[in-house]
């Protein structure tokens, strides 16, 4: 079963991170590649741009309304993700744990037949 797993995180604390502690974090994220390719897990993910260039669509029946920022407004944003095949959430969750990013939100993925 596929599962995403959101990389949660205070992008001020990145922004403010030195050369040591980005490289720290970089390697943090080389060793969790390393995990999920060993166990044929890695099925893909992206680091996203900051949370300051989302643009938000909302729609209000026949109105759209466009702004800019993200959808919510939180300390913590969504920095990233990554798909993983999992036997179950179980194995999910382990690899969660090995994820460098602070917070992790774990989603099934719906796969549809047909």
């Amino acid at each position: 079963m596929k599962y995403v797993l959101l990389a949660v995180g205070d992008e001020k604390v990145w922004e403010q991170a030195g050369p040591a502690e980005r490289e720290a974090v970089f390697a943090g994220w080389e060793r969790f590649d390393r995990l999920l390719k060993s166990r044929n897990a890695d099925r893909g993910g992206e680091e996203l741009a900051s949370s300051a260039t989302a643009t938000t669509v909302r729609k209000d029946g026949d109105q759209v309304i466009i702004t800019d920022g993200p959808y919510a407004e939180a300390t913590e944003q969504i920095g990233g993700f990554v798909i993983v095949e999992a036997r179950d959430l179980d194995e999910a969750i382990e690899f969660a744990k090995a994820c460098p990013s602070g917070t992790v939100e774990i989603r099934p993925v719906v796969e549809y037949q047909g």
